[in-house]
């Protein structure tokens, strides 16, 4: 288990690094092109049999404990150490993300995006890879930050080089947005470090915060919260998303979504919520407040882009739909409740899976018309789906009421263990306020459903005036084989939600009673 944790870490880079190298003669097949994206499908397919491996060995008894344990001197002077370890809050995060980097490493050994060297992207994916791992894995503040930074570079690449249109712009402004942010936290993260004399996450969390004044926690959580925000993103703070989803090349676009969101979420968790917990206390109301105006805010910029003539970017709109769902798991975050902190975890999941099948099915749409503009897909020749490619309209269809909260899919869960943990918020915090953002979250629902409908409506069933609709390719194979496991898990988690709560609950309960529950 110890050696599985390590090699998931650490094998990715290997990887990468093995992937520039020259191919040799007896593997090239086809092509070096070919020989190297295979590579990238098999090194992210031991990854995720290495986690399945780790799923299977982590004793569900006791999800609590953090387990696959490493932990090594480092930086004697400065008290770091390699301090590697997953309990049931991070074993669904890193299962996750080992799944989604195989099902994006095998799309593009057969739809690779436009653009450089084959070597180089599979090499960035790979070292994206191993930084998401590892910010999942460690438990070092400073080891976090590192894992944390180390995924800005790739992506950056990933914008600026295989991109569409304003592909360099989106590539600055993600790279700008989240240095300054990671600039922020880093003084955070130093604040607490040096005034408790350790960094290291399991014995800040046993602390609770009794270490650190109150003026200390506050900063703390300011600075750190600050930069955490920007990469989930939170708003005022989104507005790098779009443009990044936008631009950004289909697989982009899902590890973005599907992963690299998640990063800043699991960091309040993780480390504000067990180690700072007056601070959070304090602000608690400042970001449920924030989190219900991004959840009716995200919902009304999907809106206005479904509106006929606005020549709204599909890409676009299920970017500003992340900033309203990533705002249901900031207010469980928010209520402090064991029942909110749950929903956020969940909701993360939910999001993961059902966001990066909308990235996948968008991408397979602008690759049939060469466009994902909505006025474009809903026009006379546009893509009427449920005629002309049935399949992809049922996946799309199904993608749609899945992200709108459908009971029984993996998206209902989520928002509602958030908006359950608002209605009765931790002691000591308004439940006037916290009502208020339920309430204002609630509607966010009926905002979701009314948008996504409209994307249905426009997108499959076209227009009934246009006569008979000419014949579309419908799912390919490989298509069929990278969407299908996202399927799966988001029926699987919506009609059996205890495979992931059993998992969260115990370490969750253990993580707001400071480590002693």
């Amino acid at each position: 288990m110890q050696f599985l944790l390590a090699f998931i870490v650490a094998a990715p880079l290997l990887g990468a690094v093995a992937a520039l190298l020259p191919v040799p003669p007896g593997l090239k097949g086809k092509s070096p092109e070919q020989a190297v994206l295979r590579h990238g499908v098999t090194v992210t397919g031991v990854i995720l049999a290495a986690a399945v491996a780790l799923t299977l060995g982590f004793d569900h008894d006791a999800p609590s404990r953090f387990q696959a344990t490493t932990d090594i001197s480092w930086i004697q002077a400065l008290n770091i150490r390699i301090h590697l370890g997953v309990d049931g809050i991070s074993l669904p995060l890193l299962l996750m993300t080992a799944l989604l980097f195989f099902l994006c490493a095998v799309y593009s050994y057969f739809k690779l995006p436009a653009g450089p060297s084959p070597k180089a992207f599979v090499a960035l994916i790979l070292v994206l890879e191993s930084g998401t791992l590892a910010t999942f894995a460690v438990l070092d503040l400073l080891l976090f930050f590192l894992a944390f930074e180390m995924v800005l570079i790739p992506m950056y690449f990933l914008i600026a080089r295989w991109g569409g249109a304003q592909r360099q712009a989106a590539a600055w402004k993600f790279i700008l947005y989240t240095l300054l942010g990671s600039v922020v936290m880093l003084l955070g993260l130093l604040l607490i470090g040096l005034n408790s004399g350790t960094f290291d996450m399991v014995a800040l969390a046993s602390d609770n915060g009794s270490g650190l004044s109150h003026t200390t926690q506050l900063l703390a959580v300011l600075a750190i919260g600050t930069g955490l925000a920007v990469k989930t993103p939170m708003w005022p703070l989104h507005s790098w998303l779009p443009d990044a989803h936008t631009a950004a090349p289909t697989v982009g676009s899902v590890l973005l979504a599907g992963v690299m969101l998640k990063m800043g979420t699991y960091g309040f968790v993780r480390i504000l919520l067990p180690v700072t917990p007056d601070g959070m206390h304090t602000f608690a109301p400042y970001l449920g407040a924030f989190a219900a105006v991004g959840i009716v805010y995200g919902s009304l910029a999907c809106l206005a882009l479904t509106r006929k003539g606005n020549k709204g970017d599909l890409k676009r709109l299920i970017a500003y739909s992340s900033v309203g769902h990533m705002g249901f798991v900031l207010l469980g975050i928010a209520s402090m409740t064991p029942t909110g902190v749950n929903g956020a975890l969940f909701a993360n999941i939910a999001h993961g899976l059902i966001t990066g099948l909308l990235f996948f099915l968008v991408g397979a749409l602008k690759d049939r018309y060469g466009s994902s503009d909505l006025d474009t897909l809903a026009g006379a020749t546009g893509a009427a789906l449920y005629g002309r490619a049935p399949r992809l309209g049922a996946f799309l269809a199904f993608a749609a009421v899945a992200s709108l909260g459908l009971p029984g899919l993996a998206g209902f869960w989520g928002e509602m263990l958030a908006l359950f943990g608002a209605f009765d918020p931790a002691a000591g915090l308004s439940r006037p306020a916290f009502l208020t953002y339920m309430a204002v979250g609630a509607f966010g629902t009926l905002l979701t459903a009314a948008y996504l409908l409209i994307v249905v409506r426009r997108v499959c069933m076209g227009d009934p005036k246009a006569g008979p609709a000419p014949a579309l390719a419908d799912i390919q194979t490989y298509e069929f084989a990278a969407w299908t496991p996202l399927v799966a898990l988001t029926v699987l988690a919506g009609l059996w939600p205890a495979v992931l709560l059993g998992l969260t609950d115990p370490a969750v309960q253990k993580l707001l009673a400071g480590g002693n529950a």
